[in-house]
């Protein structure tokens, strides 16, 4: 039997990849970039004892939980050397070497996606050529990390996308091609523009596909990997800053309560598109829970309001989970009676006899690769709240995306800041193009 453990998690709805690392013969093990409810790690670890948590930079994209890692099992929390936090480390340096045993990690720096970002080379053995490379958010499938987020310390992008040029060759692209890269995140994340569906590959095989490591001098890398990037959500500088702090621990296990009042709360319908549209409370932002449900909530609602969830019986928890990995901790209740309000879905048939504005809230790269519907006018989910005043409340609205699920989140919203007539287009421009209509 092998020595090593080695097991990744991966969270589809964030994107999100988080790893055990372990010996199996000395019981020594850590976790990297752990998610906030961190019961499947306890799990995981069984026969294990977890002694830290290795976090590759200060996420902006969820909040992480090492703090509640390290409150359950005494483990060390560390970062890069270059890291400012506001509670105890151990710092690492490059090419500082952790021992589980015979397993050792290896830091290495690698400043680009921020200036504290790391890497950690994985061997079975002190003596071996590498396991794996934990990328954390430097290196992708397909991709680098995007250098212009917020929470640089004072880096401009430009100044980070150099140093990720340099760490990029200067230091992972020297491991051998045989090393298996397993980076934190994957397609869907906001952290980068090209990143793959798969979630594990080579040294090798990203230096011959991805785009960002081919041969080009340092001015091309720079506008390569800083041109194009997708607007970041709401929550990305708040999770940041939250991720430095030392803020109290989540409890996921505990149940949600029943409340009787929604004075002065965001009604959060976390239900499925179709049956919010059938009858919900008036007011109430519908994010369904089967899709990117924390990332999507983090576009249209701010992390410091009151929510109450409705939801499918027996969902609330899960519900509320999903929201604290994204630092939404003022979750008050559950509200248990759907509401009879109903609003409608139109067919595309129904769209082309209307003379409503129409609203694209899809991304701007669906939107060139994809063709929109003529007369739309074009803000994506992540900007609408920010752009409201864009539009006239008293106009007549049909609002689209890809598939119909953004659309209800970003019709509930424009309903919610007192728009008096929306509708969104059941099946999105996906249901558009079947239906054979003119594009642009």
């Amino acid at each position: 039997m092998t020595r090593l453990v080695f097991q990744q998690f991966y969270l589809d709805c964030l994107s999100h990849a988080s790893y055990l690392i372990g010996d199996r013969h000395s019981g020594r093990a850590v976790v990297v970039d752990p998610q906030r409810d961190i019961g499947g790690y306890l799990e995981a670890a069984k026969g294990l004892r977890i002694e830290r948590v290795i976090e590759t930079h200060v996420h902006a994209d969820f909040l992480s939980g090492h703090l509640e890692l390290a409150e359950a099992t005494g483990a060390t929390i560390s970062y890069g050397s270059a890291a400012k936090v506001d509670f105890p480390i151990e710092p690492l340096d490059d090419g500082a070497r952790i021992s589980l045993g015979k397993v050792e990690l290896e830091i290495m720096h690698t400043p680009g996606h921020t200036p504290e970002s790391i890497c950690v080379v994985v061997r079975e053995h002190p003596d071996e050529p590498p396991y794996g490379v934990l990328t954390g958010d430097t290196l992708f499938i397909g991709d680098v990390g995007r250098p212009d987020l917020l929470g640089a310390n004072g880096w401009s992008a430009e100044d980070l996308a150099r140093a990720l040029y340099r760490s990029t060759r200067e230091r992972l692209l020297t491991l051998p091609d045989a090393t298996r890269v397993f980076p934190a995140h994957g397609a869907g994340s906001a952290c980068g523009k090209s990143l793959s569906t798969d979630t594990t590959s080579t040294i090798g095989a990203q230096r011959a596909t991805n785009y960002a490591l081919a041969p080009m001098s340092e001015d091309e890398f720079v506008h390569a990997v800083c041109d194009g990037q997708s607007i970041a959500p709401m929550y990305f500088a708040f999770a940041s800053h939250r991720n430095r702090e030392n803020r109290p621990t989540f409890d996921e296990t505990l149940p949600v309560p029943v409340v009787d009042t929604l004075d002065g709360v965001i009604v959060l319908d976390t239900r499925d598109p179709d049956d919010f549209a059938r009858g919900h409370v008036a007011g109430a932002i519908n994010v369904g829970l089967d899709g990117r449900f924390a990332d999507l909530t983090g576009q249209v609602l701010r992390f410091d309001e009151p929510i109450v969830l409705v939801s499918e019986p027996g969902r609330a928890e899960e519900a509320r989970n999903r929201l604290a990995r994204i630092g939404f901790d003022r979750v008050l209740g559950r509200w248990d009676q759907p509401g009879d309000v109903t609003t409608r879905r139109v067919s595309p048939s129904e769209l082309l006899r209307t003379t409503a504005r129409v609203v694209d809230v899809r991304a701007a790269g669906e939107v060139e690769s994809a063709g929109a519907i003529p007369r739309a006018v074009h803000i994506p989910l992540p900007e609408l709240v920010k752009r409201l005043d864009e539009l006239d409340p008293a106009e007549p609205t049909v609002v689209y995306c890809a598939g119909g699920f953004r659309s209800s989140v970003a019709a509930s919203v424009l309903r919610a800041n007192g728009f008096t007539d929306v509708a969104d287009l059941a099946g999105g421009f996906t249901a558009w193009l079947d239906a054979q209509v003119e594009t642009v």
